[in-house]
């Protein structure tokens, strides 16, 4: 296929694992696409500080691959995922029409942070990082994999750079680094690496109670160019944005970085 259609979500999901299921279904079932991806956090989003990280187990999700088996489109999501121990993973699951459900990618780069005008995060008291890339291959589309923070370690997209045709990035970016960091990094990943980048992103305030959390949003899908082809305002939602390997060819043809490589 020389064209793909994506399916991007945004989200804003809440600590309640069957009305996140609810949104995803319904996002999912409205797009016509040859893959449906959505974002970090997508079944599981902490907003009470100090509350029980609830990692997702795949036997509570035979309800979604029988939808995928149904609709016959792949479907990927990134949510905690259950371990044997008192840590989770922060996963990437594909869902593939009559294929088992697949964990395909584990972050990598632990988000603990204490950046100004939000709480501090620590990741690593919570997950378990992931140790590897990896991409896959969906309709002769080549996939590279990622999540959030991984976005600020240029080597991870080196890895990707002339392998994949697209890099994906669903986030749940906090509002301050949002603001100054998401676009411009976005379009960096696409521009250097010369493939398209899609972000789907939590956004808006998540609830629980008296209690709320914020995240930046707006999903993103970059050209090889540099170019956002979606920006997505308003949660939940979903844009069906179509990618070209033709596109890609063009850029590599005219900025031919492949051969230049010295390092």
């Amino acid at each position: 296929m020389t064209t793909f259609r994506l399916g991007v979500a945004q989200l804003t999901s809440t600590d309640q694992l069957q009305s996140n299921l609810k949104i995803v279904s319904d996002l999912y079932s409205q797009a016509d696409a040859d893959l449906v991806v959505f974002p970090e956090n997508t079944l599981f989003f902490r907003i009470r500080a100090g509350s029980e990280l609830r990692g997702v187990k795949l036997d509570e999700l035979s309800g979604l691959q029988k939808l995928v088996d149904k609709k016959g489109t792949p479907l990927m999501l990134t949510t905690a995922i259950a371990d044997s121990g008192s840590r989770s993973r922060n996963s990437t699951l594909l869902f593939r029409p009559g294929n088992a459900i697949e964990e395909v990618y584990s972050k990598i780069h632990m988000f603990d942070v204490n950046v100004e005008g939000a709480p501090p995060v620590r990741e690593s008291d919570n997950f378990i990082a992931g140790s590897k890339p990896r991409v896959v291959e969906i309709n002769g589309w080549k996939f590279g994999l990622s999540i959030c923070y991984d976005l600020r370690f240029a080597e991870l997209y080196s890895h990707y750079a002339q392998k994949v045709d697209v890099i994906l990035v669903p986030s749940a970016f906090l509002v301050p680094t949002g603001k100054a960091h998401w676009h411009v990094l976005l379009r960096a990943r696409a521009i250097e690496n010369q493939c398209y980048v899609a972000a789907p992103a939590q956004s808006g305030e998540h609830k629980s109670g008296d209690q709320s959390r914020h995240t930046f949003g707006h999903s993103l899908v970059v050209d090889p160019w540099g170019t956002v082809l979606s920006d997505q305002e308003g949660s939940p939602n979903i844009s069906v944005v179509k990618l070209n390997k033709e596109q890609i060819a063009k850029v590599q043809k005219q900025i031919p970085m492949v051969g230049h490589r010295r390092l």
